[in-house]
C-alpha cells in the first residue's frame, strides 16, 4: 500500500464525458511476468516503489527511496493533440541521512511522450528525463536519479521470487471488493552502486524492497490516510503490514503478509493487524504530528505478537505540496530482527483520493 499517484492525478485533468473507462481490479486474475513488471495504462494509476537501507564504506547507515508513478487523467480520448496528457509520469527520490537530520528530496513530473518520458508495457522500463528504472534481461533492476543535493546510481538484484500480496496478487484495501489493487513485492533486493552527496561520490551497498501496485480505486470514502510497513527480516523473511485509517484513527481495513525464510506464506487479514501509536513527533514545518514509534500487534497462528518500530531518526517527513502532492512521513525504521520502511499518510490533512 503506497502513496501519491492518485493525488497528482486529481490535479492534472478534469473529467470529460468522452474519457475511456478505467480497468477494474478483480480477484482471480493471474499475474504474469515479465509483462506485469511493465506498465498497465488501462488502469488509473500505478507505481514502482523502492525503499531500502544503504551502508557507506565508512559504515554509515542511510535510508533511501526511489519511486516512479504512472497515472491516466480522465481526459477526452478524442483529443488529437500530441500535448494532451494521456499518461502522466511522476517520480521522487529521497535520502534519509541521520547526519543531516531530515530528508534530502528531489522529484520530476512530465506527460508521457516526446522521447522524454515513458512507462513501457511488457517489462519494466520507466524513463523520466535523466531519471530511469529499467529491468535487465538477467532480472536485475538499474535505477538512476539525480537532484540538487544528491544522486543515486544503483543496481537492485532480486534474491527471492516475486511475493504476491493478498490473494495471489489481489489485495483488498477496504470493505468493498472494488477497493483493491493488483499488488506484488520484491523483498530482500541486494543493492550496490554509488551515492553522490556534498559533491563527493561514494560506494554503497544495502538491502531494498520494491512494491508494485496498479489500481483504479483504492480508498473507501471513510478513509483519511494509511500506515504501511515493509520489513526485510534478518533471517531472510519478509513482512508487510498496513492499515487504512478513518478520521478517528480506527482501521477501515488492515492486512499484510508474512513470507518466512523457508518460503511459507501467511496472508494477514483485518483482524490480524493492529497499529498501536507510541511516541509522537510534531513537525515544526507543517504542524503534522506522527506516531514515529509504533507497536504493531500481529496475530500469527492464533497468537498475538507485538512488534516495536523505531525510526532511524524522527524527521523523515516529506512535504510535496510544491509539486501538488501531500505531506506525509516515510522513513527508515528498525524492528527486532529486521529493518524496513514505514509510511504514514493523512496526518497533516486527509488524503483526497
Amino acid at each position: 500500500m503506497r502513496l501519491l499517484a492518485l493525488v497528482f492525478l486529481l490535479l492534472l485533468g478534469a473529467a470529460a464525458p468522452a474519457s475511456a473507462p478505467y480497468a477494474v481490479v478483480k480477484p482471480g486474475v493471474a499475474l504474469r511476468f515479465p509483462a506485469d513488471h511493465g506498465a498497465h495504462p488501462q488502469f488509473r494509476t500505478e507505481w514502482w516503489y523502492v525503499t531500502g537501507w544503504l551502508k557507506t564504506a565508512k559504515g554509515e547507515d542511510l535510508g533511501f527511496q526511489v519511486t516512479f508513478f504512472r497515472t491516466r487523467p480522465p481526459i477526452d480520448t478524442a483529443n488529437p493533440s500530441a500535448f494532451a496528457p494521456r499518461q502522466i509520469l511522476f517520480a521522487h527520490a529521497a535520502i534519509s541521512d541521520p547526519a543531516t537530520g531530515k530528508l534530502l528530496h528531489a522529484q520530476r513530473i512530465a506527460r508521457q511522450g516526446f522521447g522524454l518520458a515513458e512507462a513501457a508495457t511488457g517489462d519494466m522500463k520507466i524513463v523520466l528525463d535523466e531519471w530511469r528504472m529499467v529491468r535487465r534481461a538477467d532480472g536485475r533492476i538499474a535505477t538512476r536519479v539525480q537532484g540538487r543535493s544528491f544522486a543515486l546510481d544503483l543496481m537492485l538484484a532480486p534474491t527471492q521470487p516475486v511475493l504476491l500480496q493478498g490473494q495471489a496478487g489481489y489485495s483488498r484495501k477496504g470493505p468493498s471488493p472494488a477497493e483493491a489493487s493488483h499488488y506484488y513485492s520484491l523483498p530482500q533486493l541486494r543493492v550496490a552502486g554509488t551515492l553522490v552527496r556534498g559533491g563527493k561520490r561514494e560506494a554503497v551497498t544495502g538491502t531494498a524492497w520494491m512494491d508494485r501496485e496498479w489500481s483504479s480505486k483504492l480508498l473507501n470514502p471513510a478513509a483519511v490516510g494509511w500506515d504501511w510497513l515493509g520489513l526485510n527480516l534478518d533471517d531472510g523473511g519478509a513482512l508487510t503490514l498496513f492499515q487504512v485509517r478513518n478520521a478517528k484513527g480506527g482501521a477501515v481495513w488492515a492486512g499484510g503478509s508474512l513470507r518466512r525464510a523457508d518460503g511459507r506464506m501467511t496472508v494477514l487479514g483485518p483482524g490480524d493487524v493492529r497499529f498501536l501509536p507510541g511516541r509522537r513527533w510534531r513537525s515544526a514545518r507543517t504542524g503534522a504530528t506522527y506516531p514515529v514509534a509504533q507497536v504493531v500487534r500481529v496475530t500469527l497462528d492464533g497468537k498475538p505478537r507485538d512488534i516495536p518500530v523505531t525510526p532511524l531518526f524522527d524527521d523523515q517527513e516529506l512535504d510535496s505540496r510544491r509539486g501538488g502532492g501531500p505531506v506525509y512521513w516515510e522513513g527508515a525504521v528498525r524492528v527486532p530482527g529486521g529493518r524496513g520502511y514505514l509510511e504514514m499518510t493523512g496526518y497533516q490533512s486527509a488524503l483526497k483520493m
